[in-house]
């Protein structure tokens, strides 16, 4: 059964929210990902965040660009976390995006990752759904250690060659 839903506004949404999809691959964690606008069909978006509880989500990572109500909506909604990815748009930036997720009023909050930051989003699912999950916490953990190590990796590499030469190698 899925524990998180990924939902996006548009299509054009995928490759960021794809990489959360990734990281949820990579800890073993089911998941349903839709395409929904909260606001080309707000019907389809309300079935989506009233059933999500039902369905047994226990988070929802939601992304959306511009005017970015559907993270909002979601946590209006679904009474569990959610996690809100603002998308680089080409107007602002993305700057429009991440203020209408990170500016929840009071009683509705939203985690907000940073504009297109789909990985992060992944993994703070997996952080939250951990706190009950020992087996899933010690993935974390694991996960954590072999970016320690490859940060080391990649010092000892520049140690080793300097800068002129590690920049070659990449």
């Amino acid at each position: 059964m899925a524990q998180v839903g990924i939902v996006m506004g548009s299509d054009s949404d995928m490759p960021v929210m794809a990489k959360a999809a990734e990281i949820l691959d990579k800890f073993g964690i089911e998941y349903e990902m839709k395409v929904i606008s909260a606001h080309r069909a707000p019907d389809v978006f309300f079935d989506y965040a009233k059933s999500a509880e039902e369905k047994g989500f226990k988070v929802i990572i939601a992304g959306a660009g511009m005017a970015a109500h559907l993270p909002g909506m979601c946590a209006a909604i679904f009474p569990m976390p959610v996690i809100g990815i603002p998308m680089h748009t080409t107007s602002l930036g993305g700057k429009d995006s991440l203020y209408s997720i990170v500016q929840m009023p009071s009683g509705i909050p939203v985690a907000t990752v940073a504009i297109n930051g789909g990985a992060n989003a992944g993994i703070l699912a997996a952080k939250i759904l951990a706190t009950s999950d020992t087996e899933l916490l010690a993935k974390l953990k694991e996960y954590s250690e072999s970016m320690k190590e490859s940060v080391i990796e990649k010092d000892r590499l520049l140690q080793e060659t300097g800068y002129k030469k590690y920049m070659e190698m990449k």
